[in-house]
């Protein structure tokens, strides 16, 4: 892989050729006329709001003679690091999560970012040992230690250490 990827992983595509075109003292909407695309859509990609498709990326990278393909990969990287974040950050594994748990509340109405101390006492009080490691795996230790009582961190320590 080359340096640019390695470098850039993860980073929009576009935030990379605003810093290209400002090295090269290049501004945008003649660049953008240049490769016959309009300084709008090159404008959106620069400030990160819309994607870079490989079409586009190619024009790019041969009008500034970077390596063929090099922007493409960064905006894949870009997308996978979206995705991951979009699945990781939502909620845990409802799967793991008995419904019942959560008798009193539709359990796709929680919003288990501000709900965390009420969702981490319920299961930690009446949840099985699989939907406490669950909850361990989606909440930090810090919050779950935030959120048990003495009595319940008690036991959170000897499950922790089991």
């Amino acid at each position: 892989m080359n340096k640019l990827i390695e470098k850039y992983k993860g980073i929009h595509p576009g935030i990379l050729l605003e810093r290209l075109l400002k090295k090269k003292a290049i501004s945008q909407r003649p660049f953008a006329i240049s490769i016959g695309e309009h300084p709008q859509t090159l404008n959106a990609i620069t400030k990160g709001r819309r994607k870079l498709n490989i079409a586009l990326a190619l024009k790019i990278e041969e009008k500034l003679n970077l390596e063929e393909g090099s922007l493409a990969l960064l905006q894949t990287y870009f997308d996978i690091k979206e995705e991951k974040n979009k699945t990781k950050q939502n909620t845990p594994n409802l799967t793991l999560l008995r419904k019942s748990l959560f008798w009193d509340t539709d359990i796709s109405k929680i919003d288990w970012k501000k709900q965390n101390i009420a969702v981490i006492k319920r299961v930690f009080e009446r949840g099985n040992d699989i939907e406490m490691e669950e909850i361990k795996r989606f909440y930090n230790s810090d919050q779950i230690k935030n959120a048990l009582d003495q009595n319940t961190r008690k036991y959170y320590t000897v499950y922790k250490n089991k």
